[in-house]
């Protein structure tokens, strides 16, 4: 029975598969993520045969002032709901109130709200998780929370990215619109940073966007989108290069930005699905 079980699991994952016969076989992937989601998604790549090629556009990192993270949790015990929309800024958030020595149990009274696989992220740091969107996304949020009776007045904290040299996605300031349309009492507090990186640390791999080595520039987010779109000259710089999406929000973004967009994920609760959904492109393609 264990034999049968673990010959299953390692079908599954191609742990003894040859290369030459998985998807993506030979296929050069740009990774944009920052490196804390870098390297996720590289590994779902290379379990589809994929060589990741990492160039993380933004990176996520500390907060240089505290004051306004601080003082909410120091009223945390006033909200109704603390909503999470990345696993930073759970991270983040549970780090600040560990060197603050605030007690975890402060959160229970709270509703606590995660997308996708985060959810695991937010349980491990405080046991609970209270309301995990179908759809995973800020408009899955919204759409659960519509359900419930007496959301109106509620008070929600949204724990934030601040964006420093980038224009802001629209994904937090959208989320903020729709729960105050709600009635809800929206704070939002800036927890982390993302923030653009230097171009001119990435000349090998402009260089091979350029030469069309890169088979397929993957994005997890819209800020990777922009970040990327001030290292490169042009269109043309790219154009040659396939482009992927993880969900429809930050592939509508891409779109907005000029971006001819020919991957989009179904599944966005998991880099296995963004990973996935680059595989059937190509076995389509060959097929």
């Amino acid at each position: 029975m264990v034999d049968k079980q673990m010959h299953t699991q390692s079908r599954e994952i191609n742990l003894l598969t040859p290369s030459r016969e998985l998807p993506l076989y030979g296929k050069r992937i740009l990774v944009t993520a920052p490196r804390n989601y870098a390297f996720r998604l590289s590994e779902q790549i290379i379990k589809q045969g994929g060589l990741p090629v990492l160039m993380p556009t933004i990176e996520t990192c500390y907060l240089s002032n505290y004051t306004k993270l601080d003082t909410a949790l120091g009223q945390i015990d006033e909200f109704d709901w603390i909503v999470f929309t990345s696993r930073n800024g759970i991270t983040a958030f549970f780090e600040r109130m560990n060197d603050l020595n605030i007690p975890v149990s402060v959160v229970q009274k709270c509703h606590l709200c995660a997308l996708g696989e985060d959810a695991e992220s937010l349980s491990s740091f405080c046991g609970k998780v209270d309301l995990i969107p179908t759809e995973s996304s800020p408009a899955g949020i919204v759409a659960e929370l519509a359900k419930l009776p007496q959301i109106h007045n509620k008070k929600v904290l949204i724990p934030a990215p601040e964006v420093v040299g980038l224009p802001e996605p629209d994904v937090v300031p959208n989320l903020i619109t729709d729960l105050q349309k709600l009635g809800m009492k929206v704070t939002r507090v800036p927890t982390y940073i993302t923030q653009g990186l230097d171009k001119n640390i990435y000349s090998i791999e402009l260089n091979l966007i350029r030469q069309a080595i890169i088979n397929v520039i993957a994005f997890s987010s819209t800020a990777e989108v922009e970040s990327f779109l001030t290292m490169v000259n042009s269109q043309s710089d790219y154009e040659r290069c396939i482009i992927a999406c993880f969900g429809p929000y930050t592939t509508a973004n891409a779109q907005k930005l000029g971006m001819n967009v020919s991957i989009v994920s179904k599944d966005y609760s998991s880099f296995e699905g963004f990973a996935e959904a680059i595989a059937a492109f190509f076995t389509l393609a060959s097929g």
